[in-house]
């Protein structure tokens, strides 16, 4: 196990080359954690620094949007974006239990850390996810042209509970950065136009990402789906890094070259390795192709390894374990 070094984490924020590879994900889940567990990790943050990473991910506190999303699917790995509204109107808006993000548990953020460590403090999901799984996908869609004043509140309060969160969460000592997560898009465009997300759902993380400057910490973004047009405003945010990339969609080697140009506006890429070819890949061509971006991003820097989303149950561990046994190696 290699130490923690967090500033190398945040060297790569920062848009520049760490001193050695780093490894980045929105969490590890499943296999890889159970893999950490048994080779003596009695903790998550432990798990996560025996496995290569300089942080670990949580979510801050108890704080979230209970609905019923997905529950008529039992115990089925998916649920549509449309089952089981919780508000569908003025009155079903008014008698929700919104929950008082002061109010929350945030304990976890005191744990013990390996020397080194930071946490980084993600979200119970982002503002447009929860704003469709109380609303629906489709009746958000409806609702903002038959009723733009409730669609108004619900972002309203979605964005200020979450905005609230995150500033009680970037207090805390340990916790080294902010994730705003929030999957944006579809592969091809964003879930809602370009000018009802500028409308509803980006002013709350410009000011998530403010209140991370405020303490002088970075926030990042984990957002899926297609970015091409909006691309500015994801600058204009003002993240210091992205999560989640997909080959059919853009694939990390061009993302790169989008996102950390030799001169000019930049933000760091992270992970990317998409999800697909490290599931069906050979350790081999899954080594192959991180050495590769590794490489590439040896000397504008800007860049950690990691998948392009997330590492499921169904992933082979030994992908998983081939991805991050690069950062060991000479580039």
């Amino acid at each position: 196990m290699r130490q923690p070094d967090f500033t190398q984490l945040l060297k790569v924020l920062d848009r520049k080359a760490p001193d050695r590879p780093v490894l980045f994900e929105l969490f590890i889940d499943g296999p890889a954690m159970r893999l950490a567990q048994a080779r003596g990790a009695q903790t998550a943050p432990e798990a996560y620094a025996l496995l290569g990473y300089d942080y670990a991910s949580v979510v801050a506190s108890n704080f979230g949007f209970p609905s019923t999303q997905g529950s008529r699917r039992g115990d089925a790995k998916t649920f549509s974006l449309n089952d089981s509204p919780v508000i569908t109107d003025r009155a079903s808006f008014d008698a929700y239990p919104w929950q008082n993000p002061k109010e929350c548990d945030y304990s976890r953020l005191e744990q013990a850390l390996p020397p080194g460590m930071k946490l980084m403090a993600r979200g119970p999901c982002g503002v447009l996810e929860n704003a469709i799984r109380l609303v629906g996908y489709d009746n958000l869609c409806f609702m903002l042209y038959d009723d733009p004043l409730l669609a108004s509140d619900i972002f309203e309060k979605v964005g200020g509970s979450l905005l609230e969160y995150y500033k009680i969460a970037v207090r805390y000592y340990s916790v080294g950065l902010l994730m705003s997560n929030d999957d944006w898009g579809f592969k091809s465009q964003t879930m809602l136009s370009p000018a009802d997300m500028r409308k509803y759902v980006f002013p709350w993380h410009k000011e998530i990402v403010q209140a991370a400057y405020t303490l002088e910490k970075p926030a990042v973004l984990h957002s899926c789906g297609c970015y091409a047009d909006i691309l500015d405003d994801l600058f204009a945010m003002g993240f210091d890094g992205r999560h989640s990339f997909e080959d059919n969609i853009l694939p990390v080697e061009q993302a790169y070259e989008q996102l950390m140009p030799a001169a000019g506006r930049q933000m760091a890429v992270l992970g990317g390795m998409d999800l697909h070819f490290l599931c069906t890949s050979t350790p081999e061509e899954i080594k192959s192709r991180a050495r590769a971006m590794l490489a590439r991003a040896s000397e504008r820097g800007g860049y950690a390894l990691g998948s392009g989303n997330s590492v499921p149950d169904y992933c082979p561990i030994e992908n998983y374990l081939a991805m991050i046994s690069v950062i060991h190696e000479e580039v």
